[in-house]
């Protein structure tokens, strides 16, 4: 009986890609029977380096410097390649960092609109022949009217709300919520008008202040900004959880 020891090695390996003309990494599986000239050309798809133009580098898992790829006839398992190493793909053409991933970088066709506006084979055209969208006067028109009738809606709700009422909030998809209304108007960050309030408990999302300017005072997480017509004002008490009892 043979006493030797046999080794296994998987035939393929898992490696992580990197290069100097993208901030990507793309993780990649390889035979390792194939030689480094041929690795190169499969390199050569996924990063865009001419397989001539590249210097390829090897790092551990913990991307530890190993050391070069540069034997081209050698197998890529010839080197101490394990799964979740680096290689990183140096190149040497003259590409710039970036060059294949910054769309700013790329010239754009450009139409002026007055062109583009005569054009039969457009999107423009179409949705103009369709009537869709803003193109359909009938339908736009409704839309404002809605929208206008809804900002109505909000204004005289908010002119019924007081700051200091008590109140409970009723947003749908979300749980009622009890407070005091701290703030009642037009804010910064939104259009239209809004009810702060200072909830009972830290169901908010801030302390009164949004973006940088305060329009009441309350705790961090108490603080809420909603829609005038999901507010009731009324008696609503607050809760006692019964802190006191024994």
């Amino acid at each position: 009986m043979d006493g030797g020891v046999t080794v296994i090695t998987n035939p393929t390996v898992s490696v992580r890609l990197t290069s100097t003309i993208s901030s990507f990494e793309v993780n990649k599986r390889y035979n390792r029977g194939i030689t480094i000239a041929e690795f190169k050309g499969k390199l050569e798809m996924v990063v865009g380096t001419p397989a001539s133009s590249m210097e390829l580098q090897l790092f551990s898992t913990t991307d530890k410097f190993m050391q070069t790829l540069d034997d081209n006839e050698a197998l890529l398992g010839s080197y101490p390649v394990d799964d979740d190493c680096k290689i990183h793909v140096i190149d040497r053409s003259g590409a710039q960092s970036g060059e294949f991933s910054d769309l700013s970088k790329v010239e754009k066709f450009e139409i002026p609109d007055e062109v583009y506006e005569k054009r039969t084979d457009s999107v423009r055209s179409f949705m103009k022949k369709q009537r869709v969208g803003r193109f359909n006067e009938e339908e736009t028109a409704k839309k404002e009217a809605e929208l206008a009738a809804r900002e109505a809606e909000e204004e005289a709700a908010a002119a019924a709300i007081g700051v200091g009422n008590r109140c409970q909030v009723q947003v749908v998809g979300l749980p009622t919520k009890i407070g005091t209304v701290m703030y009642v108007g037009t804010v910064d960050f939104k259009p239209g008008h809004w009810v702060g309030v200072k909830y009972d408990e830290p169901l908010g999302k801030h302390d009164g202040s949004v973006k940088e300017k305060r329009y009441f005072e309350c705790e961090n997480k108490y603080g809420a900004f909603v829609r005038p017509l999901t507010v009731t004002v009324g008696d609503f008490p607050e809760e006692d959880y019964g802190l006191d009892e024994m």
